[in-house]
C-alpha cells in the first residue's frame, strides 16, 4: 500500500502546484485578455469562484466515493484537472478562464476523496502520521507551484499551464496502472443521499455523532486562525518591515518548508508520546505564541526566528482530523471528510476577507494588532477540545447514527 500511497500524495502535491502555479500568472493573462490594467475585481471573483465550488463539491465527491469507491472519483478527478490546464492554456477569452476555475474548483475538491482513501487504508494508530504527510506534499506543492509559475510566465503566460496539465496526466496515469481501491467490494455502500451531497445538510449527521460537533467547532476555529499567515504574510511584511519581493518569496518559502518537515517528521513522534489531544494543544500553544511575536514584532528578523513555532502548528489539521476520522465508520469516511473540506474551503472564502480588512482599518492605528485574533481563537479552542476520557474510543463512534 505503501506504492499507492505515493500515488495518492502526488496527487496532493499536484493539486497545491496548480493552486500556487496560477499566482503569479493569472493576473498577467487576465490583462491579456481583457485589455485593461484594472482586473483586481475580476481576479478577486475568480478566486472566490475556486474557493465556492471546493465547498459545493467536496461533500459531493466524498459521498460518491463512499458509494463508487475512491479510485474512479479520483482518476475522474484527475482527468477533469489535466482537460482544465489544458483549456486555460488555450483560453482565448475571459469566459474559457473563468471556467476554467470553476472547474479547478470542482477538481480540487479532490482532497476529501484522498483524505478518505488515506482513512481506509491506514490504521487509528498511524493515521495522522499520514495526515501529516499529505499536508507536507501540499506544502511542498505549494512552494514548488509559484516558483514554476513566476519562471514559466517569463516565457509564456501560457507555458505554466501546459506544464501542470502534463503533470497532473501523469499523475493520472500512475494512479490508472497503480492506485488499488481502497474500498473493499464487500464493504457496505450506502445509497447516496441529497443530505450527503449538500455541504451544510451533510452537518446534520455530523453533529449527531458524540463529541465530534465540539471538534467540529475547534477545527473551524483552527482552521480560521490558519488563515492569518495566508491572508496578511505578505502585507505585513511590506508594510512593518519593508520587505521587497525577493524576502517575501524567501520567507514563505522558508514557512512552507518548515511546514513540510514538521509535517513529515515532528507529528507521529509528538502524537506517539502525547496523544492526537495533547498534539493539538501543544500546536496550538506555538502557533498563539508565534501570533504574539507577529503581533508585537519590531524587526523583520524576528518574524524568521519564531518559524520553527509556527511550523509546529502544522501538526495542529492531521491531529484533529485524525480524532475526527475515529468517530465516523468506514461507510462514512468520504462524506465526513468532504464536510470537513466544505468547511474549510468556506473560512477559506470568508476568513481573508475579513482578516484583511481588520488589517487596512488597523494597521496604521494599531499596527500587527490583528495577529491577536489568532490567540483568541487558539483561547477558545483549546478549553472546546473534548477531554481524553469522551475522546476515548466507544461502540457508538465506530458509526455515525443515519440522520438523514
Amino acid at each position: 500500500m505503501s506504492k499507492a500511497l505515493s500515488v495518492v500524495f502526488l496527487a496532493v502535491a499536484l493539486d497545491a502546484v496548480g493552486i500556487g502555479i496560477i499566482m503569479p500568472i493569472l493576473p498577467g493573462l487576465l490583462r491579456e485578455l481583457a485589455g485593461t490594467d484594472d482586473v483586481a475585481p475580476l481576479y478577486g471573483l475568480l478566486l472566490a469562484a475556486f474557493g465556492l465550488m471546493q465547498f459545493f463539491c467536496a461533500p459531493v465527491l466524498g459521498a460518491l466515493s463512499d458509494r463508487y469507491g475512491r479510485r474512479p472519483v479520483l482518476l475522474l478527478s484527475l482527468a477533469g484537472g489535466a482537460l482544465d490546464y489544458l483549456a486555460l492554456a488555450w483560453s482565448p477569452n475571459l469566459w474559457v478562464v473563468a471556467a476554467g476555475r470553476i472547474l479547478a474548483g470542482v477538481t480540487s475538491a479532490n482532497m476529501a476523496v484522498i483524505t478518505a482513501y488515506i482513512t481506509d487504508t491506514t490504521g487509528e494508530a498511524g493515521r495522522a502520521k499520514q495526515y501529516g504527510r499529505m499536508g507536507a506534499a501540499f506544502g511542498i506543492g505549494f512552494i514548488a507551484g509559484p516558483a514554476l509559475g513566476g519562471l514559466l510566465g517569463m516565457v509564456s503566460l501560457r507555458a505554466p499551464f501546459l506544464l501542470a496539465a502534463g503533470l497532473t496526466a501523469l499523475n493520472f496515469l500512475l494512479a490508472l496502472l497503480v492506485l488499488p481501491e481502497s474500498r473493499p467490494v464487500s464493504a457496505e455502500r450506502r445509497p447516496i443521499t441529497l443530505g450527503a451531497l449538500n455541504a451544510l445538510a451533510s452537518l446534520r449527521w455530523v453533529v449527531t455523532v458524540p463529541v465530534l460537533a465540539r471538534l467540529l467547532v475547534v477545527y473551524i476555529l483552527a482552521e480560521a486562525a490558519g488563515q492569518l499567515a495566508g491572508s496578511l504574510w505578505v502585507l505585513n511584511g511590506q508594510d512593518r518591515f519593508a520587505w521587497d519581493a525577493a524576502v517575501v518569496g524567501w520567507s514563505l518559502a522558508a514557512y512552507g518548508l518548515l511546514h513540510a518537515l514538521a509535517q513529515s517528521f515532528v507529528t507521529e513522534p509528538v502524537i506517539r508520546r502525547l496523544g492526537e489531544r495533547g498534539a493539538f494543544i501543544l500546536a496550538a500553544v506555538a502557533d498563539a505564541a508565534a501570533y504574539i511575536v507577529m503581533a508585537f514584532a519590531t524587526h523583520g528578523l524576528a518574524i524568521f526566528l519564531i518559524m520553527p513555532l509556527f511550523s509546529l502548528g502544522g501538526i495542529i489539521e492531521p491531529a484533529l482530523k485524525a480524532l475526527m476520522s475515529f468517530r465516523v465508520g468506514p461507510s462514512r469516511q468520504g462524506e465526513l471528510q468532504g464536510t470537513l473540506a466544505a468547511l474549510g474551503s468556506l473560512v477559506g472564502i470568508g476568513g481573508p476577507l475579513v482578516f484583511t480588512a481588520i488589517y487596512g482599518a488597523t494597521r496604521t492605528s494599531m499596527p500587527g494588532a490583528v495577529w491577536l485574533l489568532g490567540v483568541l481563537a487558539y483561547a477558545v479552542a483549546v478549553p472546546l477540545l473534548p477531554s481524553r476520557k469522551a475522546l476515548a474510543p466507544t461502540e457508538t463512534s465506530a458509526e455515525a447514527p443515519p440522520g438523514e
